[in-house]
C-alpha cells in the first residue's frame, strides 16, 4: 500500500494517478470526499480529514510501504504558521506510523535556512523528516512551478501585459508539475533510497521573465504580449485582492527577492537525473486553454 497525501493537488493527483496505472494498492488523502472519488473509482482506498492532526496522519500512513508527503499550500492563512502546525503534525504522524519510506515535496532553494520566504518553512520540513532515524526520505526539490503562470492570466486579460515581482533578465528553472508528480512515483516505486537524500527537479531549462512572456503571448493569440516587473507595494495589494492572509504576503515577496537576487538557485548541475521533460512551450498550450475558456 501507498498513501499519498495531498492527492487532490498539482502533484500529488500525478502520484496517485500513476501509482493507480500501475496496479499498485493506494491510499489517497485529502479534504473532501467528493474531490477523492475519482480515484476511488479507479480502486484507490480514500482518508478524509485534517493533515494538520497527527493522529489522523499516522492512521492514513499505518500499514504502508512508503509515503508521498507534502505540507499543503494556504495563502489564506498566516503561512509560515501553517506550515510548522502542518509539518509538525505530519512529521509525528510518520514517525509513530512506522513507515519505511517517504518521498518528500521541498523545493530549490531549501539550502537555506532563511531569505526564501515560504521555502524556509520546507526546510524545516526536510529538518524534521531527517530526524526520523528509522525512515529512509528522499526530499524532491523542484524549481518554480509553471502552474504559477495560471495567477498571471487575470493579469494579461485586464491589462495586456505578464507582471510579476521578479527582474525581467533573471534565468530561473521552472517545471511543470506533472513531471514532479511522475518523478515521486517512479520513485516510491522503486524505493532506491537509503537514508536521507536530496533530488533537485529543474524542468527542461531556465527560462528569464521576457522569454516567458513571449512564449505565453504566442500561445494566447498576442505575440506582442510585454513583461513588466511589478513594484513590491503593487505585488502585495494585488496580493490582498485575491484575498491572501496578511502576514503571507511580505512571506511571498521575500520568495521572489530571494529569485531576484540569485539566492534561490539550484545546487545540482543540471543532468539528465535532474531535467524533466517538459518544456514551458508545451505547457503554454494549456495556459491558453484556461486563458480562451475564460472569456479572453
Amino acid at each position: 500500500m501507498y498513501t499519498v497525501i495531498g492527492a487532490t493537488g498539482n502533484t500529488g493527483r500525478v502520484v496517485a494517478e500513476e501509482l493507480l496505472v500501475a496496479g499498485l494498492p493506494v491510499r489517497v488523502v485529502g479534504r473532501s470526499d467528493e474531490r477523492l472519488a475519482p480515484f476511488v473509482e479507479k480502486g484507490a482506498e480514500a482518508m478524509v480529514g485534517d493533515v494538520s492532526d497527527a493522529g489522523f496522519v499516522a492512521r492514513a500512513c499505518d500499514g504502508v510501504g512508503a509515503v508521498y508527503s507534502l505540507i499543503p499550500i494556504a495563502y489564506n492563512a498566516n503561512l509560515r504558521e501553517w506550515q510548522g502546525k502542518v509539518g509538525k503534525a505530519l512529521a509525528k504522524g510518520i514517525r509513530e506510523s512506522g513507515a519505511p519510506y517517504v518521498v518528500n515535496l521541498s523545493s530549490v532553494g531549501a539550502q537555506h535556512h532563511q531569505g526564501t520566504g515560504p521555502i524556509v518553512g520546507l526546510r524545516e520540513q526536510e529538518d524534521r523528516l531527517n530526524e526520523l532515524s528509522e525512515v529512509d526520505v528522499l526530499h524532491l526539490r523542484p524549481a518554480s512551478f509553471m502552474e504559477n503562470l495560471y495567477m498571471s492570466l487575470d493579469g494579461i486579460r485586464s491589462m495586456g501585459v505578464l507582471a510579476m515581482p521578479m527582474p525581467a533578465d533573471v534565468p530561473i528553472a521552472m517545471i511543470a508539475t506533472r513531471d514532479i508528480g511522475v518523478e515521486a512515483a517512479r520513485r516510491m516505486t522503486a524505493l532506491d533510497f537509503d537514508g536521507h537524500h536530496t533530488r533537485e527537479l529543474l524542468g527542461p531549462r531556465d527560462y528569464t521573465m521576457t522569454e516567458v512572456a513571449a512564449i505565453v503571448g504566442a500561445a494566447i493569440g498576442k505575440p506582442d504580449l510585454p513583461y513588466v516587473q511589478v513594484p513590491p507595494e503593487a505585488a502585495a495589494e494585488a496580493f490582498a485582492g485575491m484575498g491572501m492572509h496578511a502576514e503571507t504576503i511580505p512571506t511571498l515577496l521575500e520568495m521572489y527577492r530571494g529569485y531576484a537576487d540569485e539566492h534561490i538557485v539550484p545546487q545540482e548541475p543540471r543532468s539528465a537525473a535532474n531535467t524533466t521533460p517538459t518544456t514551458l512551450e508545451e505547457f503554454a498550450d494549456q495556459l491558453a486553454a484556461a486563458y480562451h475558456a475564460q472569456g479572453a
